[in-house]
């Protein structure tokens, strides 16, 4: 899989790839390969590095997810980019497809959400509980088809499941995605979500660095 990665961006501090759905971000129980793994290998392949390769881990992406992911390749670089998705700096912006019949074009969902840690499973609130997290999502429909909406999504906090659970509630389940209401599997058992676009500031340089990542070509992304 390693001679399959693709690189986004690639500098002394940066690695920047676009992860494939159905790929870990890290090793887990699985014991699959993991996109850290494959960077690491084309770092040590590409860059002739002997012995262990240092990658920062500053953010992640869901296993059924895909889209931009951002490594660091210092511990300078790990510092600084982590502090950026700490302090809100970073903006991301997703892609996504779910099904149902929405009338609004856009808007911005606050909603509380509370993690189930056993069942891994997030839930919307209508006020705040012990344990529960305040999530914001900006968003806009970018095209209508067949009963499918193509939503943009830009998350102004980083909750977990915040997405899944905001086109949940917007009664557009994402393609997929069995957890939150997605009636059929997708093939590959990804769910419609794609890290579409990463914006943050350079870890040394001053000058805001962007990537972007096109979402798979696979019929469901087609509407």
């Amino acid at each position: 899989m390693t001679s399959d990665v693709r690189v986004l961006l690639a500098d002394n501090h940066l690695l920047a790839l676009a992860k494939p759905a159905g790929v870990p971000c890290v090793p887990d129980e699985s014991g699959d390969e993991s996109l850290l793994d494959q960077a690491k290998a084309w770092v040590k392949r590409e860059k002739t590095k002997p012995g262990a390769v240092f990658l920062g881990v500053v953010h992640r992406l869901d296993r059924p997810v895909s889209g931009c992911v951002v490594f660091a390749r210092t511990s300078k670089g790990a510092a600084r980019l982590s502090e950026a998705f700490r302090s809100r700096v970073v903006e991301k912006i997703y892609w996504a497809v779910g099904a149902g019949d929405l009338r609004e074009e856009a808007g911005e969902l606050e909603q509380w959400l509370l993690k189930d840690e056993a069942r891994n499973l997030v839930r919307a609130l209508a006020a705040e509980r012990p344990g529960a997290q305040l999530a914001r999502t900006r968003w806009r429909v970018l095209a209508r088809a067949g009963g499918r909406v193509l939503f943009e999504f830009r998350p102004e906090t980083g909750r977990p499941h915040q997405l899944r659970v905001c086109a949940a509630t917007l009664g557009c389940p994402l393609l997929g995605d069995l957890k939150y209401g997605a009636r059929t599997p997708l093939a590959d058992k990804s769910i419609a979500l794609h890290a579409r676009a990463l914006e943050f500031p350079h870890p040394t340089k001053k000058e805001r660095v962007r990537i972007e990542c096109d979402p798979p070509a696979l019929p469901e992304w087609r509407v």
